[in-house]
């Protein structure tokens, strides 16, 4: 049920969807250990800078952004996951609340859109 995207169009963000999926892997194995119990999830590993009381502080701090980079990794690869499985199943490009087409440019600026722009205004509370 894709909408009426051309294939080239398609092809192209389906790379830069592939693209995002490696950037964010790679940042994420840098500071996290994958979690194989739970898909696309990331444990943080804490850090080890020393026994002294400011190489603590320190280490509860890093550990703390770390946590929160993590997170926010992590949401941003379920996104492109998800964009990733409904190109692969023929739903892309089809909002999730209303089943209209989403604007190809959106989806071009954004393409882990799962919403039209009138649906997302709505949820955010402005007018369409």
């Amino acid at each position: 049920m894709y909408n009426n995207m051309d294939k080239k169009t398609l092809e192209t963000i389906k790379q830069t969807l592939e693209v995002e999926k490696n950037r964010l892997e790679k940042e994420l194995v840098d500071f996290a250990k994958k979690d194989n119990a739970i898909e696309d999830n990331y444990k943080s590993e804490f850090p080890e800078y020393g026994d002294k009381e400011d190489e603590n502080a320190a280490e509860v701090a890093a550990y703390s952004d770390r946590l929160s980079l993590e997170h926010t990794l992590e949401v941003q690869l379920r996104d492109v996951n998800k964009a990733l499985a409904s190109i692969a199943s023929g739903t892309y490009g089809i909002c999730k609340y209303c089943g209209q087409v989403i604007e190809e440019k959106r989806l071009m600026i954004r393409p882990t859109s799962s919403s039209c722009v009138a649906c997302k205004k709505k949820l955010q509370g402005e007018e369409a």
